[in-house]
């Protein structure tokens, strides 16, 4: 269940009640007359099943709610009423596979801005793996891929292709294009330094055979990016984050960011592109498989909606 709070002005109130009231998936709607100070208006404020806020928020919406007052959702995470459970088991499909379009578009646009936080955890990143390769330990390159924060961008992207969102597509490519530059730059600094001063031998990479998976790429690797696109989206729009682990040690864009600065410092040119075609690669194929899985729950949502019982009168 979800909390819904809306700021509603008087003259619209009665109809967003005679919404809520008639959906199926609500409960616990209260009506404070005109205590809402700014915006003014009246605040409503209900229990409704996730699988029903798709639909309820969208007609809301219709009445302007959005730009003349406010919509607010809240996780609840128990509700002991048998009004809860007759709003869930009547909204269409289950709440754990409901897409609630509106907060996966605030939560990717909030997760792929290039913000100071998003650059160093991506520098950071960056250089365990490069660590990770000049010292073939394949358990930092694994905590490499965990610290990236590489899909949220993904994510919007994706969101935002499906949704025809022009802003979220610029804000994630924005996030993509400036974060991994200069996160390779900032690696680079610091392997030129580590191999000058010792620290980082880069003349070993050659017999560093156990991250070599990080710079072969190969149908593999897209079968990978796309499997791991899908589960990321999955566990995004269904409410499942830590599901997102096991995305992020899937894929090998960070690693391979890495790998190809490693590379260049060594010389190694072919692997230096083998590693920047593998990042290549997995961006595309999470991009792709995101967006495909976006697409057939939209889809499939859509189908439910015209299939749900009638709503109470």
């Amino acid at each position: 269940m979800l909390h819904l709070r809306a700021v509603c002005p008087p003259d619209r109130t009665a109809e967003a009640i005679r919404i809520l009231r008639a959906h199926s998936g609500t409960a616990h709607l209260v009506v404070h007359p005109g205590v809402a100070i700014a915006p003014e208006g009246d605040l409503i404020e209900a229990d409704i099943a996730r699988e029903a806020t798709d639909e309820i928020i969208e007609s809301l919406c219709g009445l302007d709610l959005d730009h003349t007052g406010g919509i607010t959702l809240e996780a609840l995470d128990t509700a002991v009423s048998d009004a809860a459970d007759r709003a869930e088991e009547d909204a269409p499909g289950e709440g754990a596979d409901a897409v609630v379009w509106q907060e996966l578009v605030g939560r990717s646009g909030e997760e792929s801005r290039l913000t100071w936080t998003f650059q160093a955890f991506l520098a950071i990143a960056c250089l365990l793996a490069s660590v990770g390769v000049i010292t073939n330990s394949a358990v930092t390159i694994v905590g490499a891929m965990v610290v990236g924060p590489e899909f949220g961008p993904l994510a919007a992207i994706a969101v935002g292709l499906v949704l025809r969102r022009g802003d979220l597509v610029k804000q994630g490519g924005v996030a993509l294009l400036g974060g991994f530059p200069i996160a390779m730059v900032i690696t680079l600094g610091v392997v030129l330094v580590g191999n000058a001063t010792g620290v980082l031998e880069v003349s070993t990479l050659a017999d560093n055979h156990e991250v070599d998976f990080v710079y072969k790429v190969g149908i593999a690797s897209l079968v990978v990016a796309l499997l791991a696109g899908a589960a990321g989206m999955l566990s995004m729009t269904s409410a499942k984050s830590a599901a997102l682990v096991g995305v992020f040690i899937s894929v090998t864009t960070v690693p391979a960011a890495g790998y190809a600065v490693v590379a260049a410092v060594a010389g190694q040119w072919e692997r230096c592109l083998y590693s920047a075609g593998q990042l290549l690669v997995n961006l595309i194929g999470i991009v792709a498989a995101a967006a495909i899985v976006l697409t057939l729950r939209r889809r499939g949502q859509r189908s439910r909606v015209t299939e749900r019982p009638l709503s109470r009168g």
